[in-house]
């Protein structure tokens, strides 16, 4: 399979990360079951294994403190787990959004799966937008994942797309980081993360006036290096190693003018063309072994956790 993606469904005009099956707005989350890959539900089986002597198969044991989960539509296992653990099926991923699209006014914008099914995620257009000038304008989403493989707990996470470049961001608010997370030990409750997340959507104003003091804070040559060595400079590295030249070269470029509305109002010589050359590197130049696998870690990974850092520091710039 050239993708990890097993398939994936979206709305509107081709996201960012150019993959999946287009649909019209407003189909019901039956159809986005379907197109997205995500009709079928994750089955759980015990653990058992056939001893061994000699080259002569034993007896049939089991290993009750684990169990194997397994896709039903193609009993393609995905991990090992514990009993205690917790399986939250694709159905509740699409679930959640049931009311918030009826009735709140979201839209959902893409959905699918990673990894043969060992990650899943749906994305829905919350409605709230802010335009800097220039007419640079960013969105607001609310992301939903959850993985059985280990890798990642189920978080629901506002995150906000830049218009012009389709650069994600993942939103940090006040005293939060604008993520409710539930790991796998725990049930997860739909209704109990919305009302969350809920106490969060009025930071949304919060982070749009920090992307505005960000557009508005001019920033010299030497203070565009700094940034970009403290993004790229991974300590825990031995120290020949720690920054990553080529990363910095490329987001410096992408800076200058080679990134899409690297040349807007809001961005051009700003923090917050700093933070989105960062976001644009990672998004869409950053070596990756395939689309799907950048996606995975822009929003899951190693390029979240760069993102994160960029927008730390960009803050500090007008702190």
């Amino acid at each position: 399979m050239a993708h990890q993606v097993e398939t994936m469904a979206f709305v509107g005009e081709v996201p960012w990360h150019g993959l999946g099956n287009q649909l019209t707005p407003g189909l019901p989350l039956e159809v986005w079951a379907q197109q997205a890959g995500m009709d079928w539900e994750i089955k759980e089986a015990p653990v058992r294994f056939m001893t061994e002597t000699a080259g002569n198969l034993g007896a049939i044991m089991s290993f009750p403190e684990h169990k194997v989960l397994f896709r039903s539509d193609t009993n393609t296992p995905l991990s090992v787990v514990s009993q205690r653990y917790q399986v939250v099926q694709p159905g509740d991923i699409l679930g959640f959004y049931r009311d918030l699209t009826e009735v709140s006014g979201f839209q959902l914008e893409t959905a699918g799966v990673l990894k043969g099914g060992k990650k899943i995620w749906a994305l829905a257009r919350t409605g709230q937008s802010f335009a800097l000038k220039g007419g640079d304008v960013t969105n607001g989403f609310v992301l939903l994942a959850t993985a059985c493989d280990g890798t990642l707990a189920t978080t629901a996470q506002f995150t906000s797309i830049r218009v012009v470049c389709n650069n994600t961001l993942a939103i940090a608010l006040n005293n939060s980081t604008g993520a409710v997370k539930v790991p796998h030990s725990t049930k997860f409750d739909a209704q109990a993360v919305k009302k969350q997340l809920g106490i969060c959507v009025s930071g949304w104003d919060t982070f749009m006036y920090q992307l505005k003091d960000l557009s508005e804070r001019k920033v010299k040559n030497a203070e565009a290096e700094r940034f970009f060595l403290r993004v790229f400079t991974d300590e825990r590295k031995p120290s020949a190693t720690q920054t990553n030249e080529l990363a910095m070269a490329k987001a410096t470029s992408l800076f200058n003018g080679q990134g899409k509305g690297a040349d807007l109002a809001s961005a051009k010589g700003t923090a917050f063309g700093l933070l989105n050359a960062v976001t644009a590197y990672v998004d869409h130049e950053r070596r990756a072994r395939s689309t799907d696998n950048r996606l995975d870690s822009a929003w899951f990974g190693q390029g979240a956790t760069i993102k994160q850092r960029a927008l730390e520091q960009a803050l500090l710039m007008v702190a």
